[in-house]
């Protein structure tokens, strides 16, 4: 009686062996995932931070000087239009982070031009609160930077986690995250004319 006791305790054995390491695979891609997911949400906080002080640069531009109202049309409809993309980072696809990128680029563009149009007003240039906005911007800019740098150093690794053997065969659920590229023309000069 006790001989075939001996076999079924191995594959008892073998089995919750694969069970628990099937569920430590899993729990880790979920790791990752979140992980993901987290760096996702400093990326939207970063950009977020940049178009709520859009607003108030807009304020102190139209308060300070009779400027180029095509250029702060288009800075307030790229703020717009960027505000209305919104992205779920567990089901991002290479396209959805493609239509995020390029409204932001519109803002990026359109901002680009005010600042340079400012220029031309040098009691703005000196206006305490737009100098304030300006580095508030410049700021900003480096948060979106470091923000998008860290969301595709944390979709490598979960990339990488859920892609390789065996992993993959447990993970069937987890899909291939897309990276943040760079804009269209973002590696041309900006020209920037008086």
């Amino acid at each position: 009686m006790k001989k075939w006791l001996i076999p079924v305790g191995i594959i008892v054995a073998l089995i919750a062996i694969i069970a628990f390491w099937s569920i430590g695979i899993k729990n880790t891609a979920l790791q990752h995932s979140q992980a993901v997911n987290k760096e996702w949400g400093n990326v939207q906080t970063a950009y977020q931070r940049r178009n709520d002080l859009i607003g108030n640069l807009v304020n102190t531009v139209k308060g300070a000087a009779d400027f180029e109202k095509s250029t702060l049309t288009a800075v307030i409809e790229a703020r717009a239009k960027a505000t209305s993309v919104t992205i779920d980072p567990s089901n991002v696809t290479p396209e959805q982070l493609a239509q995020f990128n390029q409204a932001q680029s519109g803002v990026t563009s359109s901002l680009s031009r005010l600042l340079v149009s400012v220029e031309q007003y040098p009691t703005l240039k000196a206006n305490e609160n737009f100098l304030k906005l300006q580095d508030e911007l410049a700021s900003t800019e480096n948060q979106i930077l470091t923000a998008r740098t860290r969301f595709n150093e944390a979709v490598q690794v979960y990339n990488g986690y859920v892609l390789k053997i065996p992993n993959n065969w447990f993970l069937s659920e987890y899909k291939e995250k897309p990276y943040f590229e760079a804009s269209t023309g973002a590696d041309k000069p900006v020209e920037v004319k008086f």
